[in-house]
């Protein structure tokens, strides 16, 4: 699905990603943690194509393309999804003309016929119950008023709509109280599928209570220092970081 290859990459001079190898294949779910600072969302920020960071090295292919050689809009036409830790507010824009423009230009992209009217209905009611956002919010201009829970779910709603192949989460239980994690949670893993890939950036191990990783990476000083199962995140909670230390990591 995705391959990673000695990624560099720096905002302003400054150098954040240094050398980020990873692999990700189809239907799998990778979880990412490490200490603030090293680059768990500036890796998210570059995946997705945000201008502002500056790849100096390395490769990243996704289905064999380059993704690196696509413009953003592009990258999500292709299949890649960004759920920000801190989703903005588009005030002016309803959720559904920015879901119809999003899903018509993506359509564009492959070449193919834009949904009906009819199906784009069906879409928002079957994928609105699978996060349990309201009608009222999802009429509602994008994020504007709502609570952080609210911004989570309709993330969540949004990429159930757009059906990308590889979905990065980044922080998206950063402020949520239990019953919203758990909702959210619950879309996510109705949308797992063989043909989808996600990466789920986190500092705390009660996501992956509900969203089960295949693997867990610790990212430090901008790179994958170590990688294990699914109860690597249990150490790293109970543990914290230091104790890489024994295992030859400069934590």
């Amino acid at each position: 699905m995705i391959k990673i290859k000695n990624l560099h990459a720096e905002i302003e001079g400054n150098k954040i990603l240094n050398g980020v190898n990873l692999e990700i294949n189809a239907g799998e779910i990778h979880a990412i943690m490490g200490p603030n600072g090293s680059g768990k969302s500036t890796l998210a920020s570059v995946l997705a194509g945000r201008e502002e960071y500056e790849v100096t090295r390395g490769e990243v292919e996704l289905m064999g393309e380059n993704l690196l050689d696509l413009e953003p809009n592009e990258r999500a036409a292709a299949g890649v999804f960004l759920a920000f830790q801190y989703p903005v507010e588009i005030p002016g824009v309803s959720n559904m003309n920015f879901l119809k423009t999003a899903l018509k230009s993506i359509k564009e992209f492959k070449g193919e016929k834009p949904y009906t009217a009819k199906e784009f209905l069906q879409m928002v009611k079957k994928n609105q119950e699978l996060v349990g956002l309201s009608g009222r919010l999802a009429n509602r201009s994008v994020n504007e008023g709502f609570s952080g829970g609210e911004k989570k779910r309709n993330e969540i709603f949004q990429m159930a709509m757009l059906d990308p192949k590889f979905a990065i989460l980044d922080e998206t239980d950063s402020g949520l109280d239990i019953d919203a994690l758990k909702t959210v949670a619950d879309g996510v893993n109705q949308l797992k599928s063989p043909e989808k890939s996600f990466l789920l950036i986190t500092h705390y191990q009660r996501l992956l209570d509900y969203i089960v990783p295949d693997f867990v990476h610790v990212l430090h000083k901008g790179q994958i220092v170590k990688t294990g199962p699914k109860e690597l995140a249990l150490e790293l909670e109970e543990k914290g970081y230091d104790w890489l230390k024994e295992d030859g990591v400069e934590a």
